[in-house]
């Protein structure tokens, strides 16, 4: 198994509703996210996935998140956008962008600050 990963990032605000504390107000992070993804065999290349490719199909779900009230976003009506929730919410659209690619997506990572971070896997 082949296992690649790209990195990028986004800045946006949120609050947690039910939470007691200073992330109960609004506030924002610039947030870093990491992606993994998989295959068994490599194209002819001796490529899992072509690094831009997969960057590119990142940056196009963060560009969704980027400079956004986190909270306004629908996915998150249902729940917080906590840094678990929006791992979730980036590896759900990204899985939806690789679909008919080669590869599987494995799992995100989002930091929330330089030491806190949350990964979503199914």
């Amino acid at each position: 198994m082949f296992e690649v990963s790209v990195k990028g990032s986004f800045s946006g605000a949120h609050r947690l509703k039910g939470y007691r504390g200073k992330c109960e107000a609004l506030h924002g992070h610039n947030w870093d996210v990491e992606a993994f993804a998989a295959t068994k065999k490599l194209d002819r290349g001796g490529l899992a996935i072509d690094f831009k490719i997969l960057k590119n199909k990142l940056n196009a779900v963060l560009d969704s998140l980027d400079h956004r009230d986190l909270n306004g976003i629908v996915f998150f009506k249902k729940g917080n956008p906590s840094a678990e929730n929006i791992a979730k919410y980036i590896y759900d659209n990204l899985k939806k962008a690789l679909k008919g690619d080669k590869v599987s997506l494995r799992r995100v990572s989002v930091w929330e600050t330089r030491d806190s971070c949350a990964t979503y896997f199914e």
